[in-house]
């Protein structure tokens, strides 16, 4: 149980059937279809427009309004295998003062072998295009790897930019794993100042066996992160192994636990892996966590209700689930944290990520698929 692009085209039509009303009370509209895995949805500040990224490499311009697509010059190269390529996206919290566009992706190095970049460009909008889209940071070691890249990027209220790095699967589960070796940045959440530089602050860089980046580690694979409004905590998704997902609110300086402490099984076993984290107090707990054979919740992207569409929803978490097919809502108070009724549920859909549009309130929806749409949720 679970415990505390080809051609895309811009349509406007909706999901089904034009104004289809969801079993839950709100209408769901497609904005534009044809993207091929779409990543992640940014919005732009005082603007119409979102970015969408999808994971072959592709940086695209939306127009929520008229359901126009423009994809975007000047994107990095990218190692589009497995779950790598072009991941996540960030908005300087200043734009358009500071045009800064912030993408996460996968790249290789001259072996062959690939790690989680984080880069950025000043988007101009005539064009559009990315100028000078300079590299800022790689999560090494480089290694044999396209799984597990985790890959969320957001500017905490701190102004600094957190990223997540996945353990990039490796199973020799103990306390020997990348997650656990703070001399790399594998299976990390790491803090970087917006130029890509170490914040003097960090809470490990007067450790001289720990890599000054890292601000938490003991992380399997977070493919969800989100701020909360009004606590400015840094909030988590993250993939367990069988089962074993779970909602963290991020420590600097915290273990994680994974894998010497999970809720989680070896795939295809009822083993667990590691210790209970509630037995552990070198371990940061989970507010919320799927245990072995409940089931789970692959969860990907993630975040909290500020707007004006749904007033029962403000302050809900909303997370998005991969296998299962449909986006969680979660009520959060503090750090107690309760699921209610799914949404979009039966529609077959993949959610990869979701947002909140800061103008009209209506969540935006990232299907993961092959021919996939951008969907828009508002009031009926």
């Amino acid at each position: 149980m679970a415990t505390a692009v080809g051609a895309v085209t811009g349509s406007l039509v909706a999901a089904g059937c034009l104004g289809r009303r969801d079993d839950d009370g709100i209408t769901v509209e497609t904005v534009a279809d044809g993207f091929a895995h779409p990543w992640a949805v940014a919005f732009l500040p005082g603007d119409s427009r979102v970015l969408v990224t999808e994971r072959e490499g592709r940086l695209n311009v939306l127009d929520r309004e008229d359901g126009t697509v423009e994809p975007v010059d000047g994107t990095p190269d990218v190692y589009a295998a497995g779950q790598g390529g072009l991941l996540d996206a960030a908005v300087h919290p200043d734009f358009p003062d500071e045009s800064w566009i912030y993408l996460t992706y996968a790249a290789t190095n001259d072996d062959g072998e690939s790690a989680t970049h984080l880069g950025r460009g000043r988007l101009a909008l005539e064009g559009p295009e990315l100028e000078s889209f300079e590299e800022l940071f790689v999560a090494e070691p480089f290694v044999d790897s396209d799984a597990h890249y985790g890959s969320r990027v957001v500017f905490g209220e701190d102004g600094m930019v957190y990223v997540t790095t996945g353990d990039r699967q490796f199973k020799d589960f103990g306390p020997d794993h990348v997650s656990q070796d703070r001399t790399n940045e594998l299976g990390a959440t790491v803090r970087l100042e917006p130029d890509g530089s170490i914040p003097e602050d960090n809470p490990f860089v007067t450790d001289p066996g720990v890599a000054d980046a890292i601000y938490s580690y003991g992380h399997r694979n977070a493919q969800g992160m989100t701020v909360h409004p009004e606590t400015g905590a840094i909030w988590q998704s993250e993939h367990g192994e069988e089962d074993g997902d779970e909602l963290n609110v991020v420590e600097g300086g915290g273990n994680y636990g994974w894998p010497i402490a999970h809720t989680g099984c070896a795939y295809g076993t009822d083993e667990p892996v590691g210790d209970d984290p509630h037995d552990r107090e070198d371990v940061v707990d989970p507010v919320y966590y799927w245990e072995c054979e409940s089931g789970g919740f692959p969860p990907a992207g993630m975040t909290f209700y500020d707007g004006d569409a749904f007033p029962d929803w403000e302050g809900d978490l909303f997370v998005g689930n991969l296998a299962g097919q449909y986006l969680g809502r979660f009520t959060v108070d503090g750090t107690d944290v309760d699921e209610r009724e799914p949404l979009l549920d039966g529609r077959g859909w993949r959610i990869r990520d979701v947002g909140v549009a800061p103008d009209t309130g209506h969540l935006y929806v990232a299907v993961d698929a092959g021919d996939a749409p951008i969907v828009r949720l508002g009031p009926d």
